[in-house]
């Protein structure tokens, strides 16, 4: 029967290293609803949070697949995957895709988050920063597109000018809008979904932390010239995808 994979990141279960990091970890089950198994090892380990956000592509032109990772204060990467998809193909190496802002303390500080699609004839590679949450969220999605899978991938910002090129970025009601994905309806409509913070209800309880309460929102893209664009997350009643 057909095997699932699921791609996570994990903070692995060893004692004896002083700075426990992050680890990209694949799970497998024979059914959607799982139980899913994790392989036994992570396909990729470091001490900091430089190996979270996997997203997998299956790139429709060359039937490769690819998976994109990051972040840290590291560029987004990308690896293409051999065909059982639990490790990486041979030879290849991981590509830096885009990278967090070089001027200290100037957004982004960090990249993470890597959603990527094929529409029409380019790649476009969603990415999130910098902050999510907490008392200093300052969060969006900045969009980049490029010819191949594996870049080099022009950013919104270099192409058009668009500051630090947010596609997706706060209102006065929804704070740190970020970490999306994106789907396709029945109608052939290009939707993101993604989380905020409203505003008005930053906190649950009072030991919660500032701004740490997340709404899942979505809305729909308008192309614009070969370019996703939202601006700021919707108010109000909007027609759902088509299903």
């Amino acid at each position: 029967g057909e095997t699932y994979l699921m791609y996570y990141s994990a903070t692995p279960d060893v004692c004896d290293v002083p700075e426990r990091g992050h680890c990209l970890a694949i799970a497998t089950a024979k059914s959607p609803e799982g139980p899913f198994v994790d392989i036994g090892m992570p396909l990729l380990l470091g001490m900091g949070f430089e190996y979270i956000d996997p997203m997998v592509f299956d790139d429709p032109a060359s039937g490769k697949t690819y998976l994109y990772w990051g972040t840290g204060f590291h560029p987004t990467k990308v690896q293409e995957l051999a065909e059982a998809r639990v490790s990486f193909a041979p030879d290849s190496e991981p590509v830096d895709l885009v990278w967090p802002n070089p001027v200290k303390g100037a957004f982004p500080r960090l990249v993470e988050a890597a959603w990527v699609i094929h529409h029409e004839d380019h790649y476009y590679l969603f990415y999130s920063g910098d902050n999510c949450c907490g008392p200093d969220a300052e969060y969006g999605v900045m969009v980049a597109r490029s010819k191949s899978p594996t870049g080099p991938f022009e950013t919104l910002e270099q192409a058009r000018g668009v500051p630090h090129s947010l596609m997706l970025f706060k209102s006065e009601r929804w704070l740190a809008p970020g970490h999306n994905c994106i789907v396709t309806d029945k109608a052939g409509d290009t939707w993101i979904i993604y989380h905020a913070i409203d505003v008005n209800r930053p906190r649950q309880r009072q030991e919660d932390e500032i701004n740490s309460r997340r709404i899942l929102l979505i809305d729909k893209i308008k192309w614009r010239d070969g370019w996703p664009h939202v601006g700021t997350p919707s108010d109000g009643i909007k027609p759902a995808p088509v299903t």
